[in-house]
């Protein structure tokens, strides 16, 4: 099992006991909820029988004392008496500033009838009286606690979530950056050496060929010396004539490349077009995606680079003939570590990503791809 899964599994159970708490605090809850419920319901049970026990004249002293004292104790569900009219006779436990207005009541009334059932008191002569009540304040709270528990966890979950990937990210960054800048450094003392030497080969009888050769690979080094020490620094923009920089990109990978693979560089523009970038880093993204497109046509087939002016914007189209892109891995081919191949790091999309999208503040991303018939990248940089 892989670093990558074993984290999936890890957000998966952290997922899950979240979930558990959830569901068992909104169980737990719903459970008090209903005692409580009850508990309200039979309170006011026994303060529609002390209601009643007030108004029988035949009541002895000591059960109307009872029952003025269980009408008093009720201080927390609010309740509203009503005559077999629905006219309203009192109330208790409502808003003392607005007790007074008709329309509240009628309102707080109405409210009462959907919670619960009404309970009846009767009196001599078949005369009628109707208590109506809702929760309690305590109760709505208890009801609602649950699902203010439920946002607290989510919202734990996505800080957490949002801390754990910005913290991983710049770690991975601090890694790639260190690795970047210590390649740099390593590559500088075998170089220096070599241009000595090279130095000293041009002071002796050499063919001519042999040293331009080896010049050409030191040269190389040296670009790929001073991608490496950009890496983890704003790069200084340049504006560059695109038609160039790319001829030049297909000049070196077509001397390193099969015969059989065609590269058509299209502009159909009638003047230059300009756009501001590093020539270094903006090769090296031109190079990954040529290199992977070589690769996915198997060393046959044709490369086709498009460049178009549309106003504040350039767009760079790669297109390859190769084996295409499903549409579930549009955005999954620049992720780190993935690669569709039997070697490789997986790093030269993600790294194209990161100098396109971060150094020169713009976008790349998969245009559009057809499997066995080839894949469009495309490349969208300001003009300013």
């Amino acid at each position: 099992m892989n670093i990558y899964t074993r984290k999936q599994r890890w957000k998966l159970v952290l997922l899950l006991v979240a979930l558990l708490i959830g569901v068992g605090s909104l169980v737990y809850t719903n459970h008090l909820v209903k005692k409580l419920s009850v508990e309200e319901r039979k309170k006011v049970e026994l303060w529609a029988e002390a209601t009643r026990q007030i108004s029988d004249i035949n009541a002895e002293p000591g059960d109307i004392s009872f029952a003025l004292s269980v009408l008093t104790d009720n201080n927390t569900v609010p309740v509203i008496l009503t005559d077999g009219t629905q006219q309203i006779i009192s109330t208790r436990n409502l808003d003392s500033l607005q007790v007074e207005d008709s329309v509240y009541l009628a309102c707080e009334l109405q409210v009462m009838k959907e919670q619960h059932e009404p309970i009846e008191i009767l009196f001599a002569a078949d005369q009628r009286n109707f208590i109506y009540y809702k929760d309690s304040y305590l109760l709505t709270q208890l009801r609602n606690y649950p699902f203010f528990q439920l946002a607290v966890i989510a919202l734990f979950l996505f800080v957490s979530y949002i801390a754990f990937s910005t913290s991983r990210k710049a770690e991975q960054n601090q890694v790639w950056v260190g690795m970047a800048k210590e390649t740099a450094h390593q590559l500088g003392t075998p170089l220096s050496s070599l241009m000595a030497w090279l130095e000293y080969l041009k002071s002796k009888p050499q063919p001519e060929e042999h040293l331009i050769e080896i010049e050409k690979d030191i040269a190389r080094l040296n670009t790929i010396t001073e991608r490496f020490s950009k890496i983890g620094s704003a790069p200084a923009l340049k504006k560059e004539n695109m038609t160039l920089v790319v001829e030049n990109a297909i000049d070196y990978i077509r001397t390193r490349a099969s015969s059989r693979v065609v590269f058509k560089l299209e502009n159909f523009q009638n003047y230059d077009v300009d756009a501001p970038i590093n020539v270094h880093l903006f090769d090296w993204v031109l190079e990954n995606l040529f290199k992977n497109a070589i690769d996915a046509m198997s060393g046959e087939g044709s490369i086709t680079i498009r460049i178009t002016d549309q106003n504040q914007f350039v767009y760079l189209d790669i297109s390859d003939s190769g084996k295409g892109i499903p549409k579930s891995k549009y955005k999954t081919v620049f992720k780190p570590g993935y690669t569709s191949k039997n070697r490789g790091w997986g790093l030269g999309l993600s790294l194209s990503k990161r100098i396109i999208e971060e150094y020169h503040g713009g976008q790349i991303f998969v245009r559009s791809s057809e499997l066995t018939k080839g894949t469009t990248f495309r490349i969208v940089l300001k003009k300013s």
